[in-house]
């Protein structure tokens, strides 16, 4: 029996999208010398079916050039962020973001500059909640 279709990007599409974010349109071949470069050597065949997929999901088009297709990235960095994070955020701190914030404290050594940036957002936050 199949696997249920995954809410998300998979890893391996998830690494698509980033080259894909990076720098598109690409030709498959393009994507798997990338894949390749970051130490993912998969064979071609692979890579197609693995964007066709992508394009059945919406997270990618592609335009016939010749007989090859250009793919392109539909969903943004940011959409799948959302998504993820959201799912994250709701199904494992039911709907917390202090206790996804506080755990992410736990398990990330965070510098003094991600802090003080953090600390403006905050503070931003607060301002505009307070209206």
């Amino acid at each position: 029996m199949a696997r249920p279709a995954s809410k998300y990007p998979t890893e391996l599409e998830l690494q698509i999208l980033k080259i894909l974010w990076r720098e598109s349109p690409l030709l498959a071949r393009d994507v798997q010398e990338a894949l390749a470069g970051g130490g993912r050597d998969l064979a071609k065949t692979s890579i197609i079916t693995t964007l066709n997929t992508m394009v059945v999901k919406q997270y990618v088009t592609r335009q016939k050039q010749g007989n090859l297709y250009l793919f392109s990235p539909v969903i943004t960095e940011g959409e799948v962020g959302d998504r993820v994070l959201g799912d994250v955020v709701d199904r494992v701190f039911d709907g917390s973001t202090s206790a996804v914030l506080l755990k992410l404290f736990d398990v990330k050594d965070i510098q003094g500059d991600e802090l003080r940036e953090l600390r403006r957002i905050i503070d931003q936050k607060l301002k505009t909640t307070k209206k």
